[in-house]
């Protein structure tokens, strides 16, 4: 897994340049943040159950057909497998707080992903609304930490529903 300094080097390096006032600046802005990743991120791991349960209840409030026969978490197998992958979203969100950098997403998560449930006839609107509550009670939980700086908690979640939504070409 690469964080935001390995991936501003290998990005440097591939080109053969040295590092511009850009590169510093990223660099200065990771080590700035990173009390407050670390924070975030020892947050959400601590209230990870609660959060995927809160957020799940919220989900399924708005689109209740989804509990309902014939909907995507209808039998108690479905409802458990939506549960394990709220769960998944948060745990691979938290990686990438902590990491500085969406890689880990796209490596372990959102590859294939899309494809995958549209095969198995999952649907993904509701998958990114759910990724879009927990980012808003992760908000929640980062401001009651005293973290102030939303744009930690906001980038891996909003790579991953930016990356999940379907796109009209």
């Amino acid at each position: 897994m690469r964080d935001a300094v390995t991936s501003l080097i290998k990005t440097y390096d591939i080109t053969g340049r040295y590092f511009d006032r850009d590169a510093i600046d990223t660099l200065k802005d990771y080590f700035a943040s990173g009390m407050d990743r670390v924070t975030v991120a020892t947050v959400l791991n601590a209230n990870a159950a609660s959060l995927v349960k809160s957020a799940s209840l919220a989900l399924f409030e708005e689109v209740p057909e989804l509990l309902r026969p014939g909907g995507n978490a209808y039998t108690t197998r479905r409802y458990a497998a939506c549960l394990r992958d709220m769960d998944y979203y948060l745990r691979y969100a938290s990686y990438a707080i902590v990491a500085g950098d969406a890689d880990v997403l796209n490596e372990r998560v959102l590859y294939g992903l899309r494809e995958t449930y549209n095969s198995l006839g999952v649907p993904i609107a509701p998958t990114v609304r759910g990724i879009q509550i927990m980012k808003e009670m992760a908000r929640g939980m980062a401001a009651e930490a005293g973290v102030t700086n939303n744009a930690v908690v906001d980038a891996p979640f909003d790579h991953m529903t930016r990356e999940l939504s379907e796109v009209d070409i």
